[in-house]
């Protein structure tokens, strides 16, 4: 089985906000039968999630992106949606058991070799969509939706390709479609048709230069060559300075540094970093393993490790506020460290500059009470409450409750 550990370290630690009661909710106790006549009663999509109880990558989901309400809201809304345990534990209750046939039937009829993978059902209970790996929310979510429209479905998709493999349009569609469901021999045949059919001077135009970076998935493929030997030049037509550097080191990262992962042993980074700059010197490796060290950091909560990866790692490049977000609402629930603490306040202080919402705002008012200045937080707490919607401010207004009441707001 195709080690995951290579779809875990692109992620780009998505917005791991404040766990709302809004996440995906999944049902429980039914048969697959009975959810397939269940969706069809309802006409509503199903979304199947297939993982491992070892799968890291399945838990970042569970912990991290389920909860969020930007990612329960339309799921909620267009499916119904399912948990599938693909392994077996001594510990399995007796609903994971009654799925065990279930399990290995969409496993076999699927071909399921990575976890975690996403399956999009349509109403009459046929495979119309694939997803593979972890991803933030705001592009998961974009990745889930794809699965409700015939020209970004990947199955659907996959048979309009197969019988007009030289179409350009679908070509384009493929393409992507398929590096989400990490359907390597499909990208590159939709990949080769692009690059045939477009030539190199029309990819390296500003409206199909996207192709170039959605195609280079892996270190033998044209378009990796392409960007690789075009970087700068890419980075001026997406004016995006860095882009296409970050795009190859995700390739490379992605294909090479296949070594699990775990709490137990703490990965010799220097010697990994050193053996991929060795072999592709001309791209900077330094960026993407500091992003790869914090995310490990956090996940064993050696918060103050995280706090020194993350603060290095912003002097050279910043992460998005949502990933600013998830730290610094890590760092307040679990580190009362003051140099952490102090820490998250400016990542804080940054993702709501650059966009103020109100989950975002909430973060910062609760390091301000965490760190023992009230009257701030109970003033940003009530930024938080006017900017959040109806449905949110029961939940803004809770916090804003315990602050007035000097009542912990925090998990540890």
């Amino acid at each position: 089985m195709r080690s995951i550990i290579a779809l875990c370290l692109t992620i780009l630690f998505g917005n791991l906000a404040q766990a709302q009661t809004k996440g995906v909710k999944f049902v429980e106790g039914l048969s697959w039968k009975q959810i397939k006549e269940r969706a069809q009663a309802e006409n509503k999509f199903i979304f199947v999630e297939l993982f491992a109880t070892w799968c890291g990558p399945c838990q970042y989901m569970s912990n991290e992106i389920f909860p969020l309400e930007q990612v329960g809201q339309p799921i909620n809304q267009n499916f119904i949606s399912v948990r599938v345990q693909m392994d077996s534990t001594e510990s399995d209750n007796a609903n994971v058991k009654k799925w065990y046939a279930d399990a290995r039937a969409i496993s076999n009829e699927y071909n399921i070799q990575s976890f975690p993978t996403f399956l999009i059902f349509n109403p009459n209970g046929q495979v119309v969509h694939r997803i593979v790996g972890a991803s933030d929310a705001p592009e998961f979510v974009g990745h889930v939706m794809d699965g409700l429209y015939p020209e970004t479905q990947y199955y659907t998709l996959l048979k309009k390709f197969e019988k007009r493999p030289q179409d350009i349009y679908t070509a384009k569609q493929m393409l992507k479609a398929a590096n989400i469901a990490y359907d390597e021999n499909t990208a590159r045949k939709a990949e080769n048709t692009l690059a045939n059919s477009l030539g190199t001077d029309e990819l390296f135009k500003k409206e199909n230069v996207h192709i170039l970076l959605a195609a280079a998935k892996f270190t033998n493929s044209k378009a990796f060559n392409l960007i690789r030997n075009n970087k700068e030049k890419i980075d001026i037509l997406l004016e995006s300075p860095g882009i296409a550097n970050r795009t190859l080191a995700n390739v490379v990262v992605n294909e090479l540094f296949q070594i699990k992962i775990d709490a137990k042993h703490e990965p010799n980074w220097d010697s990994y970093q050193n053996e991929l700059a060795a072999k592709y010197p001309d791209i900077d490796f330094v960026p993407m393993f500091k992003k790869i060290k914090a995310h490990y950091y956090l996940q064993v909560k050696n918060y103050i490790a995280m706090k020194n990866t993350i603060n290095d790692y912003l002097s050279s490049e910043d992460f998005t506020p949502h990933q600013l977000n998830t730290f610094a609402w890590t760092i307040f629930n679990n580190s009362s460290d003051a140099a952490c603490i102090e820490s998250a306040l400016s990542w804080s202080k940054k993702s709501i500059i650059e966009d103020p919402s109100s989950a975002f705002l909430d973060t910062y008012a609760n390091l301000l009470y965490k760190k023992g200045e009230k009257e701030k937080a109970i003033k940003w707490q009530n930024k938080a409450i006017e900017m959040a919607s109806e449905d949110d401010r029961p939940i803004y207004q809770e916090t804003l409750d315990k602050m007035m009441k000097g009542i912990k707001t925090w998990e540890n």
